[in-house]
């Protein structure tokens, strides 16, 4: 269970990390000055996601655009409905009907993906950038073995013998470390444990090499410990081979284990942005502060009082008018600003690099508890 530690000004800390963790210090130090310098592989601009339904047509992804390094590792988090899952599919053009991208670029290392016919898109999805989905099962045939299926992925985008493919597919287990790989490589998925299977998929995901990876709750049905043992291995791979990694995410205790860059959504919006390190200990906007005060603390475990944000997420086909996030926030329920209009983004400098905040009365951590002057 990930637990969230108060200072004594009140203000929240990063959330605990999975147990086991030995390297989350040397990851939340200085994120931003980690990846800084490095340059952009994946830029996107304006994507806009919407799903036609019975009650109208609704803007699940609204204009997001951001830019991902070499080797970052970048969380996106919110609740159910955020936006996440359909942000993650976008970029890998798998929304299927009837929802459809409607807008925006993606662009990989120059390559301007939204301008690919579906048949180049096959030649760059798996290869150039790929996916971990949440639930290994339904990336896997499970009428093949694992070796069969990683083999056939490697040989779809490389020029190499079966015999060969086979060896790089045991390399690529072992790598992942599963134990004995030469011989699970002949074992159906049915056949791993849930934690085994999900490292396959980031094997088979890794296969070609890929510059960016998707991981898709990769998490989310493990027990703590193969979590744990699940974001050592995606650390030490990214490290290894400068793979970037957008990792979807509701979890505030995974963000702070893995990534170095955090992305807050909200009603399919981004709503802040900025080093983890900085995010997860002094947010500016108030749906991530909620996000935050909400996670389960260690002093309120004995009394049971868990905070929760109230009200429920927005209906998408049927945003408030102003800030979506208006009428839940404690501070801007009955703003006329909040109400109003929908925030712009905003840049605010900070020490370990710039958060960017769309929300009309931003958290002002300049004041002694973080709150705006009265």
């Amino acid at each position: 269970m990930n637990t969230l530690r108060r200072p004594a000004d009140g203000r929240p800390s990063a959330p605990d990390p999975a147990p086991g963790s030995t390297d989350t210090a040397r990851h939340r130090a200085s994120p931003g000055a980690r990846v800084a310098d490095r340059e952009v592989v994946l830029g996107v601009r304006g994507i806009r996601t919407r799903f036609a339904g019975p009650q109208g047509t609704v803007t699940a992804v609204h204009d997001v655009g951001f830019d991902l390094r070499r080797g970052e590792r970048l969380g996106v988090v919110g609740e159910s409905g955020s936006g996440k899952s359909a942000l993650a599919r976008s970029l890998m053009r798998l929304i299927d009907p009837p929802g459809r991208v409607t807008g925006g670029t993606v662009t990989l290392d120059g390559t301007a993906l939204h301008e690919l016919s579906e048949r180049q898109w096959r030649a760059v999805r798996g290869r150039d950038i790929a996916m971990v989905f949440q639930d290994p099962m339904t990336g896997f045939d499970p009428l093949r073995t694992i070796g069969q299926q990683i083999v056939e992925a490697i040989r779809l985008h490389q020029d190499v013998t079966p015999r060969q493919a086979r060896s790089l597919a045991v390399d690529l287990l072992g790598d992942v470390e599963i134990p004995d790989a030469r011989r699970r490589a002949d074992d159906h998925p049915h056949q791993f444990s849930g934690g085994m299977r999900q490292r396959a998929m980031i094997a088979m995901a890794l296969a070609n090499g890929p510059r960016v990876l998707i991981a898709d709750e990769p998490t989310t049905a493990l027990d703590v410990t193969t979590q744990a043992s699940i974001l050592k291995l995606l650390c030490r791979l990214s490290d290894e081979r400068g793979t970037a990694i957008i990792m979807i995410t509701h979890d505030l205790g995974v963000v702070a284990e893995l990534c170095d860059t955090v992305q807050v959504m909200y009603a399919g919006r981004i709503v802040e942005r900025g080093p983890a390190a900085e995010v997860l200990t002094r947010p500016r906007h108030r749906y991530t502060a909620a996000l935050l005060d909400s996670v389960v603390r260690r002093d309120r475990l004995r009394s049971g009082a868990l905070p929760m944000i109230p009200g429920s997420p927005p209906d998408l086909a049927a945003l408030p008018a102003g800030c979506p996030f208006a009428p839940r926030c404690a501070t801007g329920h009955d703003e006329a600003d909040c109400l109003g209009g929908t925030p712009e983004s905003r840049g605010v400098p900070t020490g370990l690099g710039d958060v960017t905040v769309a929300c009309h009365l931003p958290v002002d951590h300049t004041a002694p508890t973080g709150k705006e002057p009265s």
